[in-house]
């Protein structure tokens, strides 16, 4: 379902867009091509003397992570097409391979913090990683689901997705339909 529409009107001013594309390799890696791109709607000065139109990337950020199976990070690169301060930005991009090493599922956001927090990194470049992990986990799905099936309709491991959001309680309808060996009837004690 959609927004409303606004009660009022209004202007727009600035435009985020953030684009990850996933891709299966030929070596049984997996690369996540994530983009970052910020538009203003209006003209502005710059410091050198020329205008930014409106329309134009003041951001456009782009991180690839190869990850394996398990969702370690086995390459990463950073690059910038646009930033406000230039080489000045971009320079910070090839220590973004200290991403290298890092599981994607494994306390991912807690340690690219403490590696890039403040001035050790670009704040748009971390918070694009940020994405990430999520993006890999609907990447892999099929496979996953494959190899499911593949081994035993009868496991005694749960799903990694179950009880990670609100959709996917044990105690939700989705899991009693979906995954019924692993519903779990809501407790209800205490509740009028």
């Amino acid at each position: 379902m959609p927004l409303p529409l606004p009660d009022v009107s209004r202007e727009a001013i600035h435009t985020r867009n953030i684009r990850v594309q996933a891709y299966s390799r030929s070596d049984g890696l997996w690369d996540l091509d994530a983009e970052l791109q910020d538009v203003k709607a209006y003209d502005f000065p710059l410091h050198d003397g020329m205008t930014r139109y409106a329309g134009e990337p003041v951001h456009d950020i782009t991180l690839r992570v190869t990850i394996d199976d398990e969702f370690n990070i086995v390459a990463a690169v950073a690059a910038y097409e646009a930033a406000p301060y230039g080489s000045q930005c971009s320079a910070i991009a090839p220590d973004y391979q200290k991403l290298v090493g890092l599981n994607l599922l494994k306390q991912f956001r807690h340690r690219v913090k403490e590696r890039f927090h403040r001035a050790a990194g670009c704040s748009h470049l971390t918070e694009l990683s940020y994405v990430l992990p999520t993006v890999a986990i609907q990447t892999m799905a099929g496979k996953r689901r494959k190899q499911r099936e593949a081994e035993s309709n009868h496991t005694d491991k749960q799903p990694f997705q179950l009880d990670g959001c609100h959709a996917l309680r044990l105690s939700g309808p989705v899991v009693k339909e979906h995954y019924p060996v692993w519903y779990r009837k809501a407790d209800t004690k205490g509740v009028s």
